[in-house]
């Protein structure tokens, strides 16, 4: 070993600048480079040290930024750079307070937006853990399998249709393998790949087809390679050393809130601009002047906005994540909520994956078979007076034309449809894998979606002597066209005419039973050996029909609800599998799907337009192609749907890449799973429906909270606009203090009330929000404004109203009463806002009301304590003067609700009652129309 590792290491050394060629090298003198063997790859000790010479299989990524970078690039944040420059004119002025409290204010939002961007990495970090692409390797002789990144030159590895491939690497053999090179060369169309040695030693990369490379993926056929490069030393790692790290994108949300925020920093500015000419015109000194600008502009930063938005987003991504959906990008938190329609793969998704043969159709007589899952005990029954049969045909179908295993545990490593095969073998008491051992293949025809079979040619023992025998195994439909002949009890073989409609109306009565059928035919080629091995496919004709399997992939016992939960919010489900039409049919019936089932030929057949015009009746489609899924895909996106497509399998990949939710599966292939958008870690269909409902209720809490800051920003722009141009308090409304104070200790009490909501009951029996409506959209600034100028109202009133005379240097009563007007009125618009239209006061509401309890007593002590009253210019209030506070504040939540209910009872068509809170109450399902007037931003 030794002796190889070096010459393997002379051959590294010899420039970087020259690479080995291993494409034109024979494959054995390839393995013998590298040190490992075709049969039994490389032992636990060869990995480990070749671990440590060579580093793991990863490519070389450009390192993270600091923290302190990520703090640095927070200070440059728009709201935080006009904080600061408010701090900095706070200490020119003199207020020194105001000064330290809004330093304060900048540093949590640095601490908080870095701690966020820590975590989103972190979180990227972790899904690219989970997404990490496993590989089935050859080590001590057995075939096992392990992440990517641990293979090491000289590793064995088997491809298949739907794999990634995970390493450079020399094929040793292959049969029917293309890859999908788009990625590397720009080749648009799968490459061709076998394992003969190239002639030439200078063949460009798309030519060398005795080689598959790292990242690339396998769309047709089986192979083994040996790794011949990893990590940096590949050709997709050396691309990657020349790149530098993309800067992530913003989700569409975050940008339409970036726009928003730079709209509400104009107007804050602009009003600060009003009020600072305003004063000067007065005659105000400049100090004074500069105060109210302060306070102005104080008032009018929405500071929290942004990352209220981006924390939201993260906290649906890590709740998804505990629910086993991983979405890739934080958008896709909100797109989810936003699905109206879903197309759903059935196998492993809508099913429990674990296939079990159930019903058995041999030589034109039916036996059950019993057992669960993938546990090998299980008899086979048959009529009574019938002499037992000889299965060994079908025996050696079961084990030769699968590649599946099945440990004695249940675990499978392969297709859980050929993994019921086998099992059905150990109950007919073959031994898959010693079957396999004892009879290799000579040739093959694998399986591939475009002819629907599969055929593999043995030297076989058939009634006693060594025959060279043919044995396919396919869809029913297919292996019956390409029958001659029949076998009848006592393997008598028939015309296949004579035997046809028998086998039709089993396969149909099968398949009504919504079992998946298997059909299995053999020929005897003695003397055509080499024949066949140079032209297999030209073999697959002229065969005698065994029999048939029927499997059934049991549903889920939650899929059934899921199905019923996503049409009751207004989600349109349809299952689209390569199953026959009948079979698929029958599933769905049993899932609740909608009503019409069509088959692939009858889809194909059809224009778009009847296509779009049928969709509304057509909820289960069999027999469909990869380009059937892209198709409806499209067809559905351009009818306004917001599509969800789940797939596991490769021919899934174009239709998951189209959808607006690509949904993989876990256990699918690593094609899939870079193409989807979100992983549902568990293969479950109910996993899918919880994804929606949490970004439906991550969504609503969005647009909740926008709607209180909004109004609550509103409100104190007005605020001090009204008392600069009318002279109110010398222009003064709230000290800038009284209005840190607020953001400080008043309106994180409501966010969080708003944050720890749980969604409404009916949240699922409402249909999909429209994802072209914004959030900012005309009815959600009207009803912003009114809220805002509600609040407005009623602390203007409390101010003018209020005893005593007003003052900008000492404590006042009048600014004291607005001051507590304003804290009351905005926790109590945060508890009616939490939802919309649904009344806000209704269960649960105990929950909210102890949060709440906290910025009420935090506001009795910022007026009744005396080093806040110093700090804040407060003054204690009478009894009487409490109680104004209070009733002023009730007019703001009793007038909201009353507005709700009314919106609500316009909706239901029934008359509106009179606004009074005993009126105020829940909404309805059926009180879910558009209203003209303030609508809800929702």
């Amino acid at each position: 070993m030794a002796t190889t590792e070096s010459a393997r290491d002379r051959v590294r050394q010899a420039g970087s600048e020259r690479r080995p060629v291993w494409y034109a090298q024979d494959a054995d003198a390839v393995l013998a480079a590298l040190g490992s063997d075709r049969q039994s790859g490389l032992t636990a000790l060869d990995v480990e040290e070749r671990r440590k010479r060579y580093g793991p299989n990863e490519l070389a990524a450009e390192p993270a930024p600091s923290v302190w970078a990520m703090a640095l690039l927070q200070t440059k944040d728009p709201m935080n750079l006009m904080l600061l420059v408010v701090t900095v004119v706070s200490v020119i002025i003199g207020e020194i307070p105001t000064a330290i409290v809004v330093g304060v204010l900048v540093g949590l939002n640095v601490v908080l937006g870095t701690q966020q961007e820590v975590k989103a990495r972190a979180s990227v970090d972790a899904l690219a853990k989970m997404q990490t692409p496993q590989a089935r390797v050859v080590r001590d002789g057995s075939l096992t399998r392990c992440a990517a990144t641990e293979l090491v030159p000289g590793d064995i590895v088997e491809l298949e249709a739907g794999d990634i491939v995970p390493a450079d690497g020399r094929l040793l053999k292959s049969t029917t393998l293309e890859t999908q090179e788009a990625a590397l060369t720009g080749e648009s169309a799968p490459v061709a790949k076998d394992a003969h040695t190239l002639g030439a030693a200078d063949v460009a990369l798309g030519d060398r087809a005795d080689m598959v490379f790292q990242n690339t993926s396998v769309t047709r056929g089986t192979a083994a390679m040996v790794v011949t490069e990893t990590g940096s030393d590949t050709e997709m790692g050396r691309i990657a050393s020349m790149l530098s790290a993309v800067a992530p994108s913003k989700s569409p949300l975050q940008r339409e809130l970036d726009a928003l925020t730079k709209v509400l920093g104009a107007i804050a500015w602009t009003a600060v601009a009003i009020i600072v000419i305003i004063g000067a015109i007065r005659g105000q000194s400049i100090t004074a002047v500069l105060l109210l600008g302060i306070s102005m502009g104080v008032s009018a930063i929405p500071t929290g906005l942004p990352t209220f938005v981006q924390a939201m987003l993260a906290y649906g991504a890590r709740r998804l994540a505990e629910a086993k959906a991983v979405v890739k990008n934080l958008t896709d938190v909100e797109t989810l909520g936003a699905t109206s329609a879903i197309n759903s793969d059935k196998t492993g998704t809508l099913t429990m994956n674990q296939m079990t043969v159930r019903s058995l159709y041999f030589h034109g007589r039916w036996y059950t078979v019993e057992g669960q899952g993938y546990d090998k005990s299980g008899a086979i029954t048959h009529a009574a007076g019938q002499a037992a049969p000889d299965f060994t045909l079908l025996a050696y179908g079961l084990c030769l034309d699968s590649d599946a295993t099945v440990a004695d545990s249940g675990e499978v490593v392969g297709d859980p449809t050929e993994a019921a095969l086998v099992v059905l073998a150990a109950k007919l008491g073959v031994d898959a894998p010693l079957t396999r051992r004892t009879y290799p293949r000579v040739a093959e025809v694998p399986f591939d979606s475009a002819y629907k079979f599969m055929a593999t040619f043995h030297h076989l023992e058939v009634d006693g002597s060594t025959r060279f025998v043919e044995l396919v195994k396919g869809g029913p439909d297919v292996v019956l066209d390409r029958c001659a002949t029949a076998y009848r009890p006592g393997r008598r073989a028939v015309p296949i005419d004579d035997m046809r409609h028998e086998i039709a109306a089993a396969n149909r009565a099968m398949s009504e039973k919504g079992l998946r059928v298997l059909a299995f035919a053999a020929r005897l080629l003695d003397e055509q050996e080499e024949a066949a091995v140079a032209d297999p496919m030209s073999f697959v004709g002229e065969l005698t029909f065994v029999g048939m399997v029927g499997i059934i992939d049991p549903l889920r016992r939650e899929a059934i609800e899921a199905v019923r939960t996503a049409r009751a919010a207004g989600i349109e489900v349809r299952m689209i599998t390569g199953d026959h039409a009948i079979t698929a049919s029958a599933i769905g019936a049993e899932l609740g799907l909608g009503p019409g089932a069509i088959g692939g030929g009858e889809l194909q057949a059809m224009t778009d337009e009847q296509l779009s015009a049928a969709l509304p009746n057509l909820h289960v489609f069999g027999r469909v192609t990869p380009q059937d899924k892209l198709r409806l895909a499209d067809l559905m996106q351009r009818g306004g749907d917001v599509v969800a497509m789940t797939g596991d399998a490769v021919n899934d990949a174009a239709a998951l890449k189209k959808a607006d939710i690509g949904v993989a599966m876990g256990s699918g292939s690593e094609v899939t799973k870079q193409a989807g958008k979100m992983v549902l870690t568990d293969d479950n269909f109910g996993t899918l429906i919880t994804a929606i409902r949490l970004g439906r209720g991550i969504y609503d809490k969005i647009v909740s909270y926008i709607r209180y800051q909004m109004s609550k920003l509103f409100a104190l722009v007005a605020l001090f606009l009204v008392a600069s141009v009318f002279d109110i308090n010398d222009g003064v409304a709230l000290t800038p203090l009284m209005v840190l104070f607020q953001h400080f200790f008043i309106t994180l009490f409501p966010v969080a009330v708003i944050m720890l909501d749980p969604p409404p009951p009916d949240l699922m029996n409402k249909p999909p929000r429209d994802p072209a409506k914004p959030i900012a959209n005309r009815n959600s600034f009207v009803q912003w404004l009114a809220y805002g100028a509600l609040q407005l109202a009623v602390t203007l009133a409390a101010m003018l109203l209020a005893p005593g005379e007003m003052s900008t240097t000492t404590a006042s009563v009048p600014m004291t009463m607005a001051f507590v007007v304003l804290s009351f009125g905005s926790i109590l618009s945060g508890l009616v806002m939490r939802r919309d239209p649904e009344s806000g006061v209704t269960a649960p509401v105990l929950g909210a009301v102890k949060i709440l309890s906290i910025p009420v007593v935090v506001t009795v002590f910022a007026v009744e304590i005396g080093f806040l009253q110093d700090l804040l210019m407060t003054r204690s209030l009478t009894g009487g003067q409490w109680l104004a506070c209070l009733g002023w504040s009730l007019v703001v939540p009793i007038v909201i609700e009353a507005e709700k209910a009314v919106r609500r009872r316009r909706r239901s068509g029934a008359p509106a009652p009179i606004p009074t809170m005993a009126a105020v109450g829940p909404g309805r399902a059926s009180e879910r129309a558009v209203l003209p007037d303030i609508a809800s931003s929702r």
